[in-house]
């Protein structure tokens, strides 16, 4: 045993130092959104990209809309951020005509790309409440979030299995 150690007291409580830096923040609540009772009743989107290796039609982007209910997924890519509009009708034609029913809630995050005044415009006239999430607050829009990680796992795995290189 040692002897020649000085004797440190112990501090009361905790430092603010301590305290500070063991801050985090708070987790996101979950349950705080409500869940559609019906196929169109609210479509989550999200866009992602740009990808590093374009794909052989030159897309970087791809787009995802999922059907909150059926959780049904519809991956659209893209060259540029930009088409997501022309490419939200087209979805929504198919997706409307195949179910015979009409997307009543869209919910994106609050880039450029679905928030201007055609995409605004657009929604009015078709009767689809938009709702965007808080920028810079994933969590909101956790459906798509998960989707996109798990398409570009699903992407990833199809190349390791098949011995391909990631820039393929």
């Amino acid at each position: 045993m040692m002897t020649d150690l000085p004797q440190i007291q112990a501090i009361e409580g905790a430092c603010e130092a301590c305290l500070q830096g063991k801050q985090h923040k708070k987790p996101f609540p979950s349950g705080t959104s409500w869940r559609a009772k019906a196929v169109l009743e609210l479509i989550h989107t999200d866009v992602c990209g740009p990808m590093r290796t374009p794909s052989h039609e030159q897309n970087r982007y791809f787009i995802l809309f999922i059907d909150d209910y059926s959780r049904m997924t519809w991956v659209y890519f893209m060259r540029e951020k930009s088409e997501v509009f022309k490419v939200f009708k087209k979805f929504k034609n198919l997706v409307e005509k195949q179910s015979g029913r009409s997307i009543k809630v869209l919910r994106s995050y609050r880039g450029k790309e679905y928030n201007n005044s055609e995409f605004d415009k657009f929604c009015e006239e078709e009767g689809i409440e938009h709702q965007t999430t808080v920028s810079y607050n994933p969590q909101q829009n956790g459906v798509s979030e998960r989707k996109n990680r798990t398409v570009m796992e699903m992407a990833r795995s199809i190349l390791q299995e098949k011995h391909l290189p990631k820039a393929f």
